[in-house]
C-alpha cells in the first residue's frame, strides 16, 4: 500500500484530502479475502437462537440498533459539522459511523462484565442489518453535509453496488459461518479463539504494513486524525451507554451496548474506502486509526468497568 498525490476531486481540496492510499489489485483482493474470513470467525460464534433471542427480548438489542445505525450516525454528522475537519476526513468518519459492531466487541464486553449475550445477538444482528444500513447511512448523511457531498457526487456512489459488495463481504462469509457452527458444533468452538486472535492479528498487520510504507505521511496528519478519532470514538461509547440508560436497561446491558456501538467494523470500512473511494486520504487514515484506537479504548473502560461490577 503507498500514498501517492491524487488530483483534486473537487473545489479546492488541500492537504490530506489530495492523498491516496492505492493497494495493488492482489492486496485488496487478499484485504477482502482476510475480512471475509475475519467475517466467518465472527459467524462461527453465533446462532439461530442469537436471533430468536432477539424476538423473545427484543428491548436491549432493538436499544442498541437504534444506537448503532441512528444514533451514531447522526451524531457523527453533527459532529462533523461542529468540528469541521477536512471533507476527506469528515467523509471516513460518517462510513466508520455507518459500519457494523467490531468483532472484538464481545471479547471486550465479557471484559467489561456486561451482558455478552445481548452482545453477541448485537454483532449478528448489526452484521445483517448492515447490509442495508450501512449503504443507505453513508449516501444519506454524506449528502447532508455540504463538503462531503461533493466527493459523493465526484466518485459517484451507487448505494446498490454498495450493497452488493457489502453482501459479499458479510452476507456471504456470516451465513456460511453459521452453517458450519450449526452443522459442526465441536469445529466451531475449536476455531473460534484462534479465529479471533486471528483476526486482530490480520488487521493490525493490514495497519503497520501501511504506516511503515508511508510513516511520513502518518507522522505529517496523525495528530489532527488521531484527535478526531479519539473524540469520535468516545462519541460512539458514550452513545451506546446513554441509549441504553435513557431506556431503563440494566447496567449490564448498557455497557454491552456501548461497546458495540463504540468498537466498529473499520475492516469493512478500509475496503469499502478502497472499492469505492480509490483509497482517498483522509477516509483511510481515519479507517486505519479507528481500528487501533477503538481497541485501546475498549480495552481501557473494559478494565475501568472490570473493577466495578454491575449491581
Amino acid at each position: 500500500m503507498i500514498f501517492a498525490p491524487a488530483s483534486p476531486r473537487v473545489g479546492t481540496m488541500s492537504g490530506i484530502d489530495t492523498i491516496t492510499l492505492r493497494f495493488s489489485a492482489d492486496s485488496l483482493y487478499l484485504l477482502n479475502g482476510v475480512l471475509g474470513l475475519v467475517m466467518f470467525g465472527i459467524a462461527l460464534d453465533l446462532e439461530l437462537d442469537d436471533f430468536r433471542r432477539l424476538l423473545r427480548d427484543p428491548r436491549g438489542p432493538a436499544v442498541g440498533l437504534v444506537a448503532q445505525f441512528l444514533v451514531l450516525p447522526w451524531a457523527t454528522l453533527l459532529l462533523t459539522l461542529l468540528i469541521d475537519p477536512e471533507p476527506s476526513i469528515a467523509l471516513g468518519m460518517l462510513l466508520v459511523a455507518s459500519c457494523p459492531g467490531g468483532n472484538v466487541s464481545n471479547f471486550i464486553t465479557h471484559l467489561a462484565k456486561g451482558r455478552t449475550v445481548l452482545s453477541v445477538t448485537m454483532t449478528a444482528v448489526s452484521t445483517a442489518a448492515a447490509l442495508v444500513m450501512t449503504p443507505l447511512n453513508v449516501s444519506l448523511l454524506g449528502s447532508l453535509n455540504p463538503k462531503t457531498a461533493p466527493l459523493l457526487k465526484a466518485v459517484a456512489l451507487d448505494p446498490l453496488k454498495m450493497l452488493g459488495t457489502v453482501f459479499v463481504i458479510l452476507g456471504l462469509p456470516l451465513t456460511s459461518g453459521m452453517i458450519v457452527s450449526a452443522r459442526l458444533p465441536k469445529f466451531a468452538a475449536r476455531a473460534r479463539r484462534p479465529m479471533v486472535i486471528f483476526s486482530i492479528v490480520a488487521f493490525m498487520s493490514f495497519i503497520v504494513f501501511a504506516l511503515r510504507a508511508n510513516f511520513d505521511y502518518f507522522i505529517k496528519y496523525v495528530g489532527v486524525v488521531a484527535v478526531v478519532v479519539a473524540l469520535h470514538n468516545a462519541t460512539a461509547l458514550a452513545a451506546g451507554y446513554f441509549a441504553g440508560w435513557i431506556a431503563r436497561l440494566p447496567e449490564a446491558d448498557r455497557r454491552a451496548i456501548s461497546v458495540e456501538v463504540g468498537i466498529q467494523n473499520s475492516g469493512l470500512g478500509l475496503v469499502l474506502i478502497f472499492d469505492f473511494f480509490a483509497g482517498l486520504g483522509g477516509m483511510a487514515v481515519v479507517a486505519a486509526f479507528w481500528g487501533m484506537w477503538h481497541i485501546i479504548a475498549g480495552l481501557a473502560l473494559a478494565f475501568f468497568w472490570s473493577r466495578r461490577p454491575p449491581a
